[in-house]
């Protein structure tokens, strides 16, 4: 059931592993939009107009924000103070969803906290971790209230999580690659005219641990179907120099994901880099078996940074697509942003 809240109010909203493990949390509540030019909320994924067309048909209908956005920044200060402070309160939900976590959610409705929090925000930048394509349609529906001659309202924000990445952080986690069609040995022989290219007796268990330490000196890869496990390492600095782009940030010319897409798959590999030829898997089992199902390759890779990702949004750069997943999302329907109360 719906249920208005009596009075204005910023929530802290957290996400743990009721065994234990790993705990989110952030605040929930509405963001002032600015566009990408401004600095202040940063993407690093492009988007495309007809899902930004399909939620804006969506939001139009229903008059409401339905999910948060998910921003992450770098914290500290009285809004990471309210946050850790939350659960000395009793929380307004607390529930073990089927998603295996245990949420909860805390109201913030001290006008001298809220007044702290918002004086803490204000100068901070934040990066989208996800969300890109609902907070384009934020922006296009208040480009288009603007245009119709509606002034400020509601339109001008947008429900939005954000969670300091110091205390509280999510995960992050690596999209893997499949190459359906062609086997890992071949796809390790196209790459050892530039690389390092080592099998691995472990199995993927061992060329993971293997990726982790390469990872520490440069770019690396793991290569895998059920014959073959190769770790890839140590590229060829000019070869891979040479297929970069030259007016790129350094920040995006060091991702594992730039140096697959833009010098390994087209340039070591001779393949186009479509979706038809380069497919994605969120976790390892998952590439795996498609690889198998597809006689191809597991091309697997470890998790970017957060700080990686915000230095390329910060040179206002794009990434290469589906190059990170950041968990857990915030859940669907637990606070909705009512225009009729903005």
């Amino acid at each position: 059931m719906l249920r208005p809240d009596p009075e204005p109010a910023l929530y802290v909203y957290e996400q743990a592993d009721p065994a234990g493990g790993h705990a989110q949390r952030g605040l929930l509540g509405a963001l002032h939009l600015s566009p990408p030019e401004d600095g202040i909320v940063l993407p690093h994924e492009s988007t495309m107009a007809g899902p930004v067309a399909d939620r804006l048909a969506l939001y139009d209908a229903v008059g409401a924000d339905l999910e948060p956005i998910f921003l992450v920044y770098d914290g500290g200060g009285a809004a990471a103070d309210a946050v850790a402070a939350a659960d000395t309160g009793t929380p307004l939900v607390d529930a073990d969803l089927p998603d295996g976590l245990r949420h909860r959610l805390w109201a913030l409705t001290d006008r001298d906290a809220l007044e702290a929090v918002a004086a803490d925000l204000l100068p901070r930048t934040a990066l989208i971790a996800d969300g890109h394509h609902r907070y384009a349609t934020y922006l296009r529906r208040q480009a288009d209230h603007h245009a119709a001659g509606h002034g400020r309202g509601p339109w001008d924000a947008g429900l939005c999580l954000l969670v300091d990445a110091t205390s509280f952080g999510p995960q992050v986690h690596p999209i893997h690659r499949v190459v359906p069609g062609v086997p890992a040995a071949v796809l390790a022989r196209r790459t050892a005219a530039a690389a390092a290219v080592a099998p691995v007796a472990g199995g993927v268990t061992e060329a993971l641990r293997a990726l982790g330490l390469a990872r520490r000196a440069g770019p690396a890869f793991v290569l895998a179907d059920r014959d073959s496990v190769h770790l890839v390492s140590q590229l060829d600095a000019d070869r891979l120099d040479a297929a970069l782009p030259a007016d790129r940030s350094p920040a995006w010319r060091a991702l594992d994901v730039t140096v697959l897409h833009r010098f390994l798959v087209p340039e070591l590999w001779g393949l186009p880099d479509d979706e038809e030829t380069v497919g994605f898997e969120h976790d390892v089992e998952a590439a795996l078996r498609r690889a198998d199902a597809t006689s191809g390759t597991a091309v697997l890779l470890g998790p970017t940074p957060v700080e990686s990702v915000a230095a390329v949004a910060a040179a206002g750069e794009r990434m290469p697509r589906k190059s990170t997943l950041f968990t857990p999302k915030p859940r669907s329907g637990l606070v909705l942003r009512d225009h009729r109360d903005a």
